[in-house]
């Protein structure tokens, strides 16, 4: 089991560095966060603001947009058929996949952490709080991905999704109402969780964040059960 995860999991690297439309969703909130923390100083506006806002879009569109497209094109290529037929189970192929692009997020994540001038026990933080965002998102891609027959599917319906949990931490900070709805998506508690580390003594996970979190993994995996049930990985 662990040789087929490790092989899926190599493959994936080759893949990405071929692919540089999966390339850049790791690497472009990251930069971004890193150019606007350096170039914009504003009188009143808490540090690592941006780096801060860029992690909870990060959350939201580069591991979920990811996973789906990477099972969406292996399934319309046929190479997951193939690497069924070569001894490769669906939770293996589905963990290599999900824990590299897991890892890639980390490190996206470590550059934004750093961007925001988090260190030591504050780095630890905002890293376990992506850590837990990142796993969400990848939840929610994988069944995007298996409910997809190709690629052009995949992107229909990731591309909604995306927008939603990727944006609506940016669009509350700004408006009252948006930020009553999106209190139920995932990404907004991950940003809200995320604005506390600055003040690390006052760090506190609150029983809406765990339950919002948690709602948001269970209704992903209940999606990813009903599309796997109904067309399976090959």
């Amino acid at each position: 089991m662990i040789k087929h995860i490790a092989a899926v999991f190599w493959k994936q690297i080759k893949d990405t560095l071929k692919n540089k439309e999966t390339l850049i969703q790791f690497v472009m909130f990251p930069v971004m966060a890193m150019i606007m923390e350096k170039a914009i100083k504003v009188d009143g506006l808490p540090s690592g603001y941006f780096a801060n806002m860029f992690s909870a879009m990060y959350v939201g569109m580069a591991p979920l947009v990811s996973v789906a497209a990477v099972i969406a094109e292996e399934k319309e290529k046929n190479t997951l058929r193939v690497l069924m037929m070569s001894g490769v189970k669906p939770v293996e192929y589905l963990l290599g996949v999900g824990s590299y692009i897991w890892f890639a997020c980390i490190a996206g994540a470590l550059v934004l952490g750093m961007a925001g001038n988090y260190r030591g026990k504050g780095l630890a933080v905002f890293l376990g709080v992506m850590a837990v965002g990142i796993l969400t998102s990848l939840l929610i891609g994988a069944a995007i991905g298996t409910l997809s027959r190709n690629q052009m599917m995949a992107t229909s319906l990731m591309v909604p999704v995306m927008l939603i949990f990727a944006f609506l931490p940016m669009l509350a900070n700004f408006n009252e109402t948006i930020k009553k709805a999106a209190r139920f998506a995932y990404s907004q508690q991950v940003g809200v969780l995320l604005g506390q580390i600055g003040t690390l003594d006052r760090f506190h996970v609150s029983f809406e964040n765990t339950m919002v979190i948690g709602m948001n993994m269970i209704i992903a995996l209940l999606v990813f059960r009903y599309a796997y049930r109904r067309s399976g990985l090959a």
